[in-house]
């Protein structure tokens, strides 16, 4: 057998093989960048298989702080976030890095800390006067420090009163995940913010307790949306538009609202698509 003739049956069998692959339907990718707190609730591992069976996607998910999440949407690095930091998220809508964003859930931030409540927060109605609260008594405080949502929300708090934690002894920032910095709140006996569903989907492994609550600013709201394929060549359009559609669905929604019921008592999560922000008061 010539070389050429070698060389042409090995190319052959490559476009063979890349046809038979598509036409068995093997899986196609899809890369989900979303906050921790989807993937520690337990959430996406009940969604993503959905998915997976309706579309054909293999979805690879990048659970990371939603400031990275939102990060490697601008890059064009992934090609459907969830994240859960409205005005962070919109800063993308209007760069037009995103499109396509829709409202999909909300839950809540709280403020946990040990029984003991060396600082006497509990029962407190404003977050804002908890954290001054904490700052005064130097309670130690453990701060995710990430540029996640929750992160966000934290500083905002913290901004509100004029003051930044960072430096003092009190303040330990964990540069880490929601369930990794509740571990170590945990181990300290420590103040921490969180959202209520990690907390939750942890609750019995953990000493602390929920200490402040209900405040309008700790309110947790949830969008999913497009890396724009326009703007981002690399990004696979029709998979992120699937996937949106897949989470604002009757069927996604339904499955949201009674997520966490059966082992927690309540959802982890309330369903939001097609409603308004100004509904919820965000």
């Amino acid at each position: 057998m010539s070389r050429r003739f070698m060389s042409i049956l090995a190319i052959s069998l490559m476009i063979a093989l890349s046809v038979g692959a598509t036409a068995f339907g093997a899986p196609m990718e899809l890369i989900l960048a979303t906050t921790t707190s989807t993937r520690d609730t337990g959430l996406l591992d009940v969604l993503l298989p959905m998915f997976q069976e309706k579309t054909g996607y293999n979805v690879k998910t990048i659970a990371v702080g939603t400031g990275a999440a939102l990060a490697l949407g601008e890059k064009g690095e992934a090609d459907v976030l969830l994240c859960h930091a409205p005005a962070s998220e919109m800063k993308l809508v209007e760069s037009g890095d995103v499109i396509n964003r829709q409202l999909v859930m909300h839950n809540d931030f709280v403020i946990v800390g040990s029984p003991e409540d060396p600082a006497g927060v509990k029962g407190f109605k404003s977050a804002t006067d908890a954290l001054k609260k904490i700052a005064d008594s130097e309670a130690v405080f453990v701060s995710r420090a990430d540029d996640s949502g929750t992160h966000k929300k934290e500083k905002e708090v913290w901004n509100k009163l004029q003051f930044q934690p960072s430096g003092n002894a009190w303040y330990l920032e964990a540069g880490t995940g929601m369930a990794n910095t509740l571990n170590i709140a945990n181990e300290k006996l420590a103040y921490c913010l969180t959202d209520r569903g990690t907390y939750l989907s942890m609750k019995d492994r953990l000493d602390l307790v929920v200490l402040v609550e209900g405040d309008a600013i700790l309110l947790n709201i949830y969008h999913v949306m497009q890396v724009n394929p326009e703007k981002h060549k690399v990004v696979e359009g029709p998979g992120g538009e699937a996937f949106v559609e897949f989470m604002v669905s009757e069927e996604v929604q339904a499955i949201i609202s009674e997520f966490g019921i059966d082992k927690y008592g309540s959802p982890l999560f309330f369903p939001d698509a097609g409603k308004s922000m100004e509904e919820l008061g965000g």
